[in-house]
């Protein structure tokens, strides 16, 4: 090697080195402003996970983020995906971001417009009948609607919600047809199986752990693809019915537009994940029956999405579904 040819060596060298501190220090000098977490309206789901979030990260960092309630998912992702970035707007979402799409027309691509930053939150679904119905186990119950076919009815609020995927998913996979009762809500749902209107749903933790601890609904199994933390003891459905690979559940994430830098992705994973797994962070969402999901990365958080659509699709097709009904 000559000695001029080793002189533009160190060169090289040397502007890599330079060029890896530059891009450092631009990502240690984001935030110097506040942040903005767009969501859905005050009191969702999504609002609480926004909420507890945004002061894990403060508590954490420092940073100083307000939470925007934009009423629905479509304008709080329809907002984002027009907006600056920089990193300061960012999308706190649950999978109706991306499930919504293939169930009726969106003004964005959940695809295209959003760059995944990490998975947050995992809320799970419990099968449970109310207590007159024969079945004690996810095993009787598909028994009992191979021998009722069309007999049985479940309740749903929203088209498309994780109540209302994760039964048509049971109804696929267990090859029955338990017949779907559409509801303004969920918890009108509830009501009517704790009416005995109708016979099973596939509820949030939170709003049937009461009943089922009164006796007056039975927990057959909980619709994670492992046993939950915040229903202890109770079997997969997966596992209960004979049914390996279901799973289904509701899902959160937090996403940048398209185009914001990969240095500030990172850094906004590293600290999302770091508040995450503060102890009073952990314990807010495990008061409302959600699992806090540590240590996503924004690929691992793509490629979750991805698989969930493809699951979703599959459900939209197979069952005819469309969000008009």
């Amino acid at each position: 090697m000559t000695m001029s040819t080793l002189r533009l060596s160190l060169w090289m060298y040397l502007l890599i080195i330079l060029g890896g501190i530059t891009g450092v220090a631009h990502a240690q000098g984001f935030p110097n402003k506040t942040l903005r977490f767009v969501t859905t309206g005050v009191g969702a789901s999504t609002d609480f996970a926004a909420r507890v979030i945004a002061q894990g990260l403060t508590d954490s960092v420092g940073w100083q983020i307000v939470v925007d309630n934009r009423g629905s998912t479509i304008t709080a992702s329809e907002t984002v995906s027009k907006s600056s970035i920089e990193g300061y707007t960012l999308l706190v979402m649950t999978d109706g971001l991306w499930r919504g799409p293939l169930l009726q027309k969106m003004p964005f691509d959940p695809v295209k417009d959003f760059a995944p930053i990490a998975l947050t939150s995992r809320s799970p679904n419990i099968l449970v009948v109310h207590a007159s119905v024969a079945a004690k186990t996810v095993k009787e119950l598909i028994a009992l609607a191979k021998a009722k076919p069309g007999e049985l009815h479940y309740g749903a609020g929203a088209i498309g919600a994780s109540t209302h995927l994760a039964a048509e998913l049971f109804n696929l996979m267990a090859g029955v047809k338990i017949v779907h009762v559409p509801y303004k809500s969920s918890g009108v749902a509830l009501n009517a199986v704790l009416g005995g209107q109708i016979q099973l749903i596939f509820a949030t933790t939170g709003g049937v752990t009461p009943h089922v601890k009164a006796g007056r609904l039975r927990a057959l199994g909980v619709s994670t693809a492992q046993p939950s933390a915040v229903v202890p003891g109770l079997a997969t459905i997966a596992a209960a019915g004979g049914l390996p690979g279901y799973e289904s559940a509701s899902t959160a994430a937090v996403l940048a537009p398209t185009g914001t830098s990969g240095r500030v992705i990172s850094l906004l994973n590293t600290e999302i994940n770091r508040a995450l797994n503060r102890a009073e962070v952990k314990e807010r969402f495990f008061s409302q029956g959600v699992e806090v999901i540590l240590g996503s990365t924004p690929e691992q958080t793509a490629a979750f999405i991805k698989a969930d659509m493809a699951t979703t699709a599959r459900i939209v097709k197979e069952t005819g579904m469309t969000g008009e009904q």
